[in-house]
């Protein structure tokens, strides 16, 4: 599979715990987070679903973009999720 840069953001359920992640194949990240194959943060605070995600031309400018996400504050991050995705649906399924 081609690389494809992309930021997401996962959630533990709607207006849970939100985790922010940048990676160069999606499918295979996420695929990793959802089972727990990876030590540190999602697994331990159950964070797997996938709420928002961008895809970058650049690897670059998807760093920049998970850099940005990281310092803005979280009702920002709630306005931009909602905005794309009201219901908080996962979004495995569209990207799989």
């Amino acid at each position: 599979m081609p690389k494809q840069p992309a930021v997401y953001i996962l959630a533990s359920c709607r207006n849970g715990t939100l985790y922010v992640g940048v990676t160069s194949n999606l499918v295979t990240r996420l695929w990793q987070h959802r089972n727990d194959s990876i030590d540190g943060f999602t697994r331990k605070y159950r964070v797997h679903t996938l709420v928002y995600y961008e895809v970058h031309r650049e690897m670059a400018q998807a760093i920049t973009r998970e850099k940005q996400l990281k310092k803005w504050r979280r009702a920002w991050k709630l306005e931009l999720i909602e905005g794309r995705n009201p219901e908080w649906k996962d979004l495995w399924d569209e990207i799989a």
